[in-house]
């Protein structure tokens, strides 16, 4: 089975704005792809195909703990050759926010047609 990477319009603005803050972020997340890749449900279970990955940030030097947090939609499309997709929901800075939260979560997935 094969995945494919997609980002949802949130992603791309959060990405944008931390990318300023931290050049390194592009490689950074070009490393979760790869490791997507390879196994689609790393990352702490959120329920319904939603899970939350910590990734470090190269420019901070601090490490997983400190870096950003990918939340993530995984899907299978059920076709013959069963691929799937991940959607990049959103991507936030540990330092800059704690958490997020279920219901910030639905929002954005009510969003996901518009």
């Amino acid at each position: 089975m094969s995945y494919k990477i997609e980002t949802f319009k949130a992603f791309n603005r959060e990405f944008k704005r931390l990318y300023k803050k931290y050049p390194s972020l592009k490689q950074d997340l070009a490393k979760l792809g790869e490791d997507l890749a390879i196994n689609p449900f790393i990352g702490v279970d959120l329920g319904h195909g939603l899970r939350k990955i910590r990734m470090a940030i190269g420019s901070k030097g601090k490490g997983k703990s400190h870096g950003a947090r990918v939340i993530t939609y995984t899907s299978t499309v059920i076709n013959v050759s069963g691929d799937g997709v991940v959607t990049l929901l959103t991507i936030y800075d540990k330092g800059e926010r704690d958490s997020i939260s279920l219901e910030e979560i639905k929002d954005l997935m009510e969003s996901w047609d518009q």
